[in-house]
């Protein structure tokens, strides 16, 4: 109940804050206001939540895939790993949002370039948690899979790959965290659906309740996919879950 009595709380600041001063609404609209523009353009918002969902769930999935498959080749092939991890963390060296001018240039201004936004940001934190584990693995496993004469494939498939899951679980929860920004910072780019391109569209013709109800509706799809993530890990790593109680 804490967080919702802290949110609570600041919501009545916020609403007393707004009649208290006479802030003009298109500048800081009271959450009131805020409410009411979600019921009445509940259809519209909706419809463009559902555009930014698919774009989230699209991009986790496409960067949870490639960088697990990017830290199983590092922590496979020493070769790999020495050409192909200075690039990794090159890349993110670069800001996102400039990169995202160039996604949409190249893969338009559809789903596609705010997918690949969103995967580019969520792969890296993947890589680095998965390859950190894979690192990790207990001594005592790697010297009986040695005394047993495990083939490289055994050990790092039945015992590296499964002790490093709840490094992976971490990641994947981060990567939910941040997904989102992935996918607004593209439609902000250039998009013609979404919640970004609603908030955009609204503020840029003085509708501010609507893009507050635009980010209400964001934070809520955050929070639903991170919770989401959160249970799949805890489904994949069960172990974990129960050392933690």
């Amino acid at each position: 109940m804490r967080p919702l009595i802290t949110a609570l709380g600041l919501l009545l600041a916020w609403e007393a804050l707004a009649r208290a001063t006479g802030v003009p609404v298109y500048i800081l609209p009271p959450p009131s206001r805020v409410v009411v523009v979600l019921i009445e353009r509940f259809d519209l918002l909706i419809e463009q939540a559902a555009w930014t969902a698919a774009e989230m769930v699209l991009g986790l999935v496409l960067g949870l895939f490639l960088g697990a498959m990017l830290a199983i080749v590092f922590a496979a092939s020493a070769g790999w790993r020495r050409w192909a991890l200075p690039l990794v963390i090159i890349s993110q060296a670069i800001p996102v949002i400039a990169i995202a001018p160039l996604l949409v240039l190249w893969l338009g201004y559809g789903m596609a370039s705010k997918v690949a936004m969103a995967a580019l940001v969520i792969f890296f934190p993947v890589v680095s948690a998965l390859y950190d584990g894979l690192r990790r693995t207990d001594p005592g496993w790697l010297d009986l899979a040695q005394t047993m004469d495990a083939s490289p494939r055994a050990v790092l498939l039945q015992i590296r790959l499964p002790a490093a899951l709840p490094a992976f679980a971490s990641g994947a929860r981060i990567a939910a965290a941040v997904a989102p920004i992935g996918a607004v910072i593209g439609e902000w780019v250039g998009a013609s659906a979404g919640l970004g391109f609603l908030m955009t569209q609204s503020l840029a013709r003085g509708q501010t309740p609507l893009a507050f109800a635009a980010l209400v509706l964001l934070c809520l799809l955050g929070l639903a996919l991170y919770h989401a993530t959160d249970w799949a890990a805890r489904r994949l790593v069960p172990w974990q879950s129960l050392q933690g109680e």
